[in-house]
């Protein structure tokens, strides 16, 4: 079914089909982005940096999770086998 006449999906697909050459260099990485998100809580409450935040729940569901309750399971569960894998590599 095409989009109606009104709908804002062809604009937007025009302007992404727009294709700029960059090199990547200038392409933030992610955490760069992240960083820049302005953080609406209250300090006296945070116990961990937005960004920090951010990324995992991002992990999480690049890795799968489909709700808060599964983003929360995915951060807390211990992942030794690649922590120890990342700590012998990185001590080589």
């Amino acid at each position: 079914m095409p989009a109606d006449t009104s709908s804002l999906i062809a604009p937007a697909l025009d302007q992404l089909r727009v294709h700029h050459p960059m090199v990547p260099e200038e392409v933030p990485g992610l955490l760069e982005r992240l960083a820049q998100v302005p953080d609406p809580r209250d300090p006296r409450g945070v116990r961990h940096a937005l960004v920090v935040v951010l990324a995992l729940t991002a992990c999480a569901v690049l890795a799968g999770a489909t709700s808060l309750l599964a983003i929360g399971e995915w951060i807390a569960e211990p992942r030794t086998r690649c922590w120890n894998r990342s700590v012998r590599a990185s001590t080589r």
